[in-house]
């Protein structure tokens, strides 16, 4: 049958979000609450007001990769005069299919959704594993990039 490909629905939230879960473990980072109901809280209302988006990979009925994109909007910049950023997110291949082309697939399919909405950049801060990914498909280093935690 193979991968077939198709947009989150309120349908796939749970699995979205246990996904979107494993991949915070993965990636190393600490886990002090239940973050299960902000997710669900989130999503919904993002993509109720249709600024959050994502595209999913399927094997069958099993959800077998994730993507996310989250558009905000700040004042236009030179770099980007619509003021409309995607912020790229839950970026996750289950680890028995990695190495297919699915993470570039839902990567491509994201970046069109920003593309759609008028973004003039697409942002992440990338995972280890992702760099390699996301610097093939054209993404570059900011080095400019800080944060200030609250």
């Amino acid at each position: 049958m193979g991968i077939i490909y198709k947009k989150l629905t309120y349908a796939e939230l749970d699995v979205f979000i246990q996904m979107r879960i494993e991949q915070l473990r993965e990636e190393g980072t600490e886990e002090d609450i239940d973050l299960a109901p902000a997710l669900m809280d989130y999503y919904k209302r993002h993509m109720a007001d249709g600024t959050f988006v994502s595209w999913l990979a399927l094997d069958g009925d099993k959800i077998i990769g994730t993507s996310g994109m989250s558009f905000v909007e700040k004042p236009p910049y030179f770099g980007c005069p619509s003021g409309r950023i995607g912020l790229l997110s839950s970026m996750f291949t289950d680890p028995a299919y990695r190495r297919r082309g699915i993470a570039k697939e839902l990567l491509s399919r994201v970046v069109n959704e920003a593309k759609a909405y008028g973004c003039g950049t697409v942002q992440i801060t990338a995972s280890d594993m992702g760099v390699k990914l996301y610097a093939a498909y054209g993404f570059v280093h900011n080095d400019n990039f800080m944060q200030y935690k609250l």
